[in-house]
């Protein structure tokens, strides 16, 4: 599920195949296998290439909002992601597998949002029936591809999301290389040994793929070197990330930046070291909201 997940990435940039239609093909049933089919495989890509184009996380759903009302729920999110259960995550997930039926501008989309929601369901409920125990190992499956995408993600960029899905307003710093480039962050997962940065597709190589998002997977490692040189100075180590993603795994839960929070050199340098309070939930380009 986790190579489906960074599979889809990559037809999302048309870098699997030659043919763009062959790219939407292998997103769509990747999407089947790590259960993001609920929303469609363009609006994924929509959402996404937003990201790349405006340098901005644009979303419709302000989950920071719904924790703020939502006190009861926000309290059980906590305890369960101290006993390192993706609760946030399964939230947004919640979010998906409804995504016709909350989100306005979907509504469309009903028909095909319960046909997916029945056969899904049915085959789990199959598998609940006739064998619980392949039930189970999907479910646990299905948390650890929620923590590692989650742990990918979370320390890849150092600014908020804003609710302009769709109430589009151009970004500040849309088509501003530099500045992207300042406010991305590199995580491989190793640079001594490259080849284990194949268990995300090379994901980590963050800045190189933001350079330039028509790069396929196993050529970012090259990119980087170019760019970079291979310099550790510059990326953030996997350990420091480690104990980022323990010790903030509560208070990233309805984390509200503050005035200070670091930006830039300064959330390298504070991720680098494992202390402080960096790092995000819920950036998924799995969602579509």
């Amino acid at each position: 599920m986790i190579i489906a997940a960074y599979l889809i990435h990559e037809c999302g940039h048309n870098l699997v195949f030659v043919n763009s239609r062959h790219n939407a093909m292998l997103g769509r049933f990747m999407s089947w296998l790590c259960g993001s089919a609920y929303g469609t495989y363009e609006d994924m890509r929509y959402k996404h290439f937003r990201h790349h184009v405006d340098n901005d996380d644009a979303v419709w759903f302000d989950y920071d909002r719904f924790f703020e009302e939502h006190t009861v729920v926000t309290g059980i999110v906590r305890v369960m992601e101290w006993l390192y259960i993706p609760a946030h995550d399964l939230v947004m997930h919640a979010v998906m597998v409804l995504t016709s039926f909350v989100i306005p501008q979907r509504r469309k989309q009903r028909v095909r949002n319960v046909t997916v929601i029945l056969i899904r369901g049915g085959v789990f409920a199959a598998l609940v029936v006739f064998v619980p125990k392949v039930a189970i190992l999907y479910v646990v499956a299905y948390l650890i591809m929620m923590h590692v995408l989650r742990f990918m993600d979370s320390v890849q960029h150092d600014y908020p999301y804003n609710t302009t899905l769709f109430d589009y307003e151009k970004p500040p710093h849309k088509g501003d290389l530099r500045w992207e480039q300042r406010h991305t962050f590199s995580n491989p997962l190793s640079l001594r040994f490259p080849k284990l940065n194949w268990l995300t597709l090379n994901f980590g190589y963050h800045n190189a793929h933001h350079a330039d998002m028509n790069v396929p997977w196993y050529r970012l490692p090259r990119l980087h070197f170019e760019m970079t040189g291979n310099n550790p100075d510059l990326v953030i180590p996997f350990v420091s990330q480690l104990k980022l993603y323990h010790y903030n795994r509560v208070r990233r839960v309805h984390n509200t930046q503050p005035e200070d929070y670091p930006t830039g050199a300064d959330y390298l340098k504070a991720a680098q070291s494992g202390s402080g309070p960096v790092g995000g939930n819920a950036a998924s380009f799995l969602t579509s909201f």
